[in-house]
C-alpha cells in the first residue's frame, strides 16, 4: 500500500471572521512517544473553535482548529501498544479539522460499536462538561435546577443528565427549540423573550451562557444554592457578580467556574467511557444538528455563530 505523505486540513492563517478558515494541504503528522495518529472520521465544531479563530484562548495564528475527533487509530508512536491499530476511538486535543490527528494515548477512549463517530463528538466535550458541572454543583435528586442554553451542546446534555439524576429541571432555551428541549425530559421550559421571568428559587444553576443576565439569575438561588458557569456564549460574566452574590449573602450562595482542563485526564477518560456506554445502551441521546464536509468549515462556523442550532455541528473529512 502506498504510504501517505500529506493530508487536508483547515488552517486559520489570521484571526478574524469565519472566512479565515481555509482548506490547506499539510504534511501527515507522525506520532511521538506515547502518541497515536487517528484517521479522523468526524470532528466536532464548538464555541471554543470560534473563540480561538477570533484570537482568544491563547491561540496563535497559522493553526488547525478543532479540539475533539472520532476515528480509527492509524499509527502508533514509541511505547504504544500496536494492538490499538484500527481501534475506534474518541480523542481530545488540538488540530481536529484535518484528516489526521495526533493524540496522547492516555486520553484515548475506545468507542462502543453502537456509537457512531458523529455521535461520539456530539457527546464528547459537551457531555463531559455537563457531567463535571453537575458533580461540581453537587446536584441531588429532587432538587430544582435551571439549565441555561438548553438547546446548545452543553445545555442539552446537562438537561438529560439532570433528568436522569432525578432533579426537577427547568430549561431556558429559544422558542424554536422549546419542544425538542421538553422532549429531553425537562419538566419546565422557559422560552427566552416569550415567557416572562418565572424564575426560581433554584438549588442549582448550570450556565454555559453567562453574560449580563447572570446578575438577575443569581438572585433566584435558594438558600445554599450553587451557580456553576461552564461557558460564555453570551459573553464573559459581568464584573458585578461579586456584588450580586453579596446581596444574597444570608442565603450562603456558592459560585464557581468549571473548565474541563482542570479535570485530571484519567477522570475525564473514565467519565467519557461511561457516557459513551450510556449512549450505546440508549440511556443518553447524542444530538447531531448537521454533518458537513471538511471544506465547509467556514459555513459551519457561520451557522454556529448565527445561533438557533439544536445539537452538534460535525465536520467529516
Amino acid at each position: 500500500m502506498k504510504r501517505r505523505c500529506a493530508m487536508r486540513a483547515i488552517v486559520v492563517k489570521e484571526f478574524g471572521s469565519a472566512d479565515q478558515l481555509s482548506l490547506s494541504t499539510l504534511p501527515d503528522p507522525a506520532p511521538g512517544a506515547g502518541e497515536v495518529v487517528v484517521a479522523v472520521e468526524a470532528a466536532g465544531v464548538g464555541l471554543v473553535d470560534v473563540l480561538q479563530r477570533q484570537g482568544y484562548l491563547g491561540a496563535s495564528p497559522d493553526f488547525v482548529p478543532g479540539i475533539e475527533v472520532a476515528g480509527r487509530v492509524a499509527g502508533v508512536g514509541a511505547g504504544v501498544d500496536g494492538a490499538l491499530l484500527g481501534k475506534r476511538v474518541f480523542a481530545h486535543g488540538q488540530g481536529g479539522y484535518a484528516e489526521r490527528f495526533v493524540a496522547g494515548v492516555g486520553g484515548l477512549v475506545e468507542l462502543p460499536d453502537a456509537v457512531s463517530p458523529e455521535a461520539a463528538v456530539a457527546l464528547g466535550i459537551n457531555a463531559l462538561v455537563a457531567h463535571f458541572s453537575i458533580l461540581r454543583a453537587g446536584l441531588r435528586a429532587g432538587e430544582r435546577v435551571l439549565v441555561r442554553g438548553a438547546s446548545g451542546g452543553i445545555g442539552a446534555m446537562a438537561v438529560q443528565l439532570a433528568v436522569r439524576l432525578g432533579a426537577e429541571v427547568t430549561a431556558a432555551t429559544s422558542a424554536g427549540a422549546a419542544e425538542r428541549v421538553a422532549a429531553l425530559g425537562a419538566q419546565h421550559v422557559i422560552r427566552r423573550g416569550m415567557d416572562g421571568e418565572p424564575w426560581g428559587p433554584f438549588n442549582v444553576i448550570i450556565d454555559p451562557v453567562a453574560g449580563e443576565a447572570m446578575l438577575a439569575l443569581i438572585g433566584t438561588l435558594a438558600p445554599n444554592g450553587r451557580y456553576v458557569v461552564n461557558g460564555a456564549a453570551a459573553g464573559f460574566p459581568p464584573a458585578e457578580v461579586g456584588q450580586a452574590l453579596l446581596q444574597i449573602f444570608p442565603r450562603s450562595p456558592s459560585y464557581s467556574l468549571l473548565s474541563l482542563d482542570s479535570v485530571p485526564q484519567e477522570e475525564r477518560r473514565r467519565a467519557a467511557a461511561e457516557l459513551f456506554a450510556e449512549a450505546a445502551r440508549g440511556e443518553l441521546l447524542p444530538l447531531v444538528s448537521e454533518v458537513l464536509p471538511l471544506q465547509e468549515a467556514a459555513r459551519a462556523h457561520k451557522m454556529l455563530e448565527a445561533g438557533g442550532r439544536f445539537g452538534k455541528l460535525v465536520l467529516r473529512p
